[in-house]
C-alpha cells in the first residue's frame, strides 16, 4: 500500500456518470508521485470522463476518490481552483484563447488560479516557455503557430502552477508522427522532474516505444494491461 504522501490518485470503487448515463463503474486504481501511466481504450469508453472527474468537471457518483490530496466526493465548488492548481491539463484540441497572445493566454490562467504579482507572473511564464523550447514565441497568437508549437504551449500552460499531476487527454491526437514523438519526449522529461503524468492515447506505438504502466477502459470498467 502506498504511503499517503506518495499517492497522487486514489480511487476506490468509483462510478462516473455523464448526464444520466453511467460511463464507468467500480473503478479502483492508485497512482504514485512521479509515475507515468497510459490510459487506452476506444472512443467513448470513458477515458475523457475519468479525467474530467479528476479535475472536478464531472461529479463522482459513488465510491471514494482522492486526487492530489483532495477528496473529490466532498469537494466544494469554491475549492475547485485549489485542486486545479495542483493539476496540469493538456487537451487534444489545445483550447488556447485565439484572440490573445500566448503570453496573455498564460496570464489569464495564472490570474484565474490566484496569482497577483505581475513580475512573478511574467517570470513564471518565461520559465515554462523556456522549459518547452518556445521562449521567444510568447508574443505570438495561436494561429501564428504550427500544431506542434501550439501543443508545446499547452504543455507550458499546464506547468504554470508547478502541478503534482499532468492529465494529458490525447495530447498527440491532432499531430503528425514526428511532432507526436517530440510531445511524448517532453512529457517524459516532465515526469523525470517528479511530476506524475496520466496520458490518454489512441496511439499504441507509444506503448511499444516508451513502455510504461498501462490501464484500459472497456465496457464501463478500467483494468490493468
Amino acid at each position: 500500500m502506498n504511503e499517503p504522501s506518495e499517492a497522487l490518485i486514489e480511487l476506490n470503487k468509483v462510478s462516473v456518470h455523464q448526464g444520466n448515463l453511467m460511463v464507468l463503474r467500480d473503478v479502483t486504481l492508485a497512482m504514485k508521485k512521479g509515475e507515468f501511466v497510459y490510459l487506452i481504450g476506444k472512443t467513448g469508453s470513458g477515458k475523457s470522463s475519468l479525467m474530467k472527474a479528476m479535475y472536478g468537471e464531472v461529479p463522482i457518483a459513488d465510491g471514494q476518490a482522492k486526487v492530489a490530496g483532495f477528496d473529490l466526493s466532498k469537494l466544494k465548488r469554491t475549492r475547485l481552483p485549489l485542486l486545479r492548481r495542483q493539476l496540469g491539463i493538456v487537451f487534444q484540441d489545445f483550447q488556447l484563447l485565439p484572440d490573445r497572445t500566448i503570453f496573455d493566454n498564460m496570464t489569464f490562467v495564472l490570474k484565474a488560479t490566484g496569482w497577483k504579482d505581475k513580475r512573478k507572473m511574467e517570470y513564471r511564464i518565461q520559465e515554462v516557455l523556456d522549459a518547452v523550447g518556445q521562449k521567444t514565441k510568447g508574443f505570438k497568437y495561436p494561429h501564428e503557430l504550427s500544431g506542434g508549437e501550439q501543443q508545446r504551449m499547452v504543455v507550458a500552460r499546464a506547468l504554470l502552477n508547478h502541478p503534482k499531476l499532468i492529465l494529458a487527454d490525447e495530447p498527440t491526437g491532432n499531430l503528425d508522427p514526428d511532432t507526436s514523438k517530440d510531445i511524448m519526449e517532453l512529457l517524459r522529461q516532465i515526469r523525470a522532474s517528479g511530476t506524475g503524468v496520466l496520458m490518454a492515447t489512441h496511439d499504441h506505438s507509444f506503448l511499444k516505444d516508451y513502455p510504461e504502466r498501462t490501464l484500459i477502459c472497456a465496457n464501463g470498467y478500467i483494468s490493468e494491461v
